[in-house]
């Protein structure tokens, strides 16, 4: 697709571009549809399903302007399908790079070894794929949502330790089949463990919306009425919670404790309020450092097969000391 000694150059330059937020007009290209020192990268997301979503498209799309690189953006909206045929489209095109945060885990091995067979390598971001093959893609950028779900039941386990008797968990999950759902899930699970006290008494799926997350919470609150934590998989889920336990007639933060995942501006506006109790962060920046390692893979050059974005917790206190800085 290229030369190498073409895309070892055009790496360097990719790279400085980053740095300095500069861009490209040169033409022509060996593989791509970029001129000739722009890489030509097709991004497949998920959808528009949160506030995350949003702050993670806006970061892939600035840092591609930023870095000089062709981006050509799919919006699967969150069906797997649609991804399907959006990586299709790239590997027609003959994209240099392919990038994609997989709607669900499985199911991906054949497109991808299309992509393989046609010289295109792939990037996972946000969401892995679970694949025997793992070279089926070059590197997975993004959070590790086991870890995440240990966080919020680790809190939990250490906020509850003074009280008696069982405490009541409704979980509000995230898409089936999708990464972060599986992960997050069982991370919890395994750190309320903990404490036999501590049970998980509702599950359902809220699809990672604001508006799925009311709609069962309003479920829940019919079917159980002695509910004490809320667990969200993401804040947009715990918002429609609020709204949801708010028209019950009882007091979020409170009656009701709630613990999400994200820390994105809405939801940590609401834990600075006291409706949520504890928030673990999902950092969905990621575009810069998508965008170093396209320029790498390009390249032909190596990189780690797990890159493993920082992130921290939240508790009201210091949501109210962060709030008017965050960036999402």
């Amino acid at each position: 697709m290229f030369r190498k000694s073409f895309v070892a150059a055009l790496a360097a330059t990719t790279l400085a571009l980053t740095a300095c937020g500069g861009g490209s007009e040169s033409g022509g290209s060996g593989g791509g549809a970029g001129g000739d020192d722009t890489i030509t990268m097709g991004f497949a997301q998920v959808g528009a399903e949160s506030g995350w979503r949003t702050a993670n498209t806006k970061s892939v799309q600035d840092s591609a302007e930023a870095a000089g690189v062709d981006l050509k953006f799919s919006d699967a909206q969150q069906k797997q399908e649609n991804q399907i045929k959006a990586i299709r489209s790239y590997i027609q095109q003959q994209v240099d790079v392919i990038a994609f945060s997989p709607v669900v885990e499985s199911g991906w091995d054949t497109v991808l070894k299309e992509a393989k067979d046609a010289e295109i390598p792939v990037i996972l971001t946000d969401r892995s794929v679970d694949s025997a093959d793992t070279s089926l893609y070059r590197t997975f950028l993004g959070s590790d949502f086991v870890e995440e779900g240990k966080k919020a039941g680790e809190w939990l386990v250490e906020d509850s330790a003074s009280t008696e008797g069982p405490v009541n968990i409704v979980e509000l999950q995230g898409t089936t089949g999708a990464a972060p759902a599986i992960d997050r899930k069982e991370g919890f699970e395994a750190a309320i463990a903990a404490d036999p006290d501590l049970t998980i008494v509702e599950s359902q799926t809220g699809d990672f919306t604001r508006s799925g997350g009311k709609q069962v919470m309003e479920a829940f609150l019919k079917n159980t009425p002695d509910i004490d934590v809320v667990y969200a998989h993401n804040d947009d889920m715990g918002l429609g919670a609020i709204e949801a336990i708010e028209a019950a007639g009882k007091v979020p933060g409170k009656d009701i404790k709630i613990i999400t995942v994200d820390a994105v501006k809405d939801g940590m506006t609401a834990l600075a309020d006291g409706k949520i109790n504890f928030i673990v962060e999902c950092n969905p920046l990621l575009g810069e450092q998508l965008m170093d390692l396209a320029a790498k893979v390009v390249a032909g050059e190596e990189v780690p097969a797990r890159v493993v974005t920082e992130e921290t917790t939240f508790t009201p206190e210091q949501a109210k000391e962060v709030l008017a800085s965050r960036e999402y």
